[in-house]
């Protein structure tokens, strides 16, 4: 009986370090973009009438930003048309 509270001690203090967190399999590594204008970046807004319904866009950093810079323009009706996506507005 000892021998295997032993034994078992022992694989759970080896178990986590057993395996590097790079080479576990179905764990990918996040993604990396390239710049910081490609990074997407998702935002929660509420729907127009309701008070509780919400949905979500997700476009890239530049997107948004391209977005902000129409707004602040007065071209908001080119604001959709310029990003190039397509229900992402």
């Amino acid at each position: 009986m000892h021998n295997i509270a032993a034994l078992a001690l022992m694989f759970a203090a080896a178990g986590p370090q057993a395996q590097p967190a790079a080479s576990r399999s179905g764990v990918d590594a996040p993604e990396r973009s390239a710049d910081a204008g490609s990074k997407m970046v998702c935002k929660r807004f509420n729907e127009t009438g309701s008070l509780v319904r919400t949905y979500k866009t997700c476009k890239t950093k530049a997107e948004w930003q391209r977005e902000r810079d129409n707004v602040r323009s007065g071209s908001v009706a080119n604001s959709c048309r310029l990003s190039g996506t397509v229900g992402g507005c």
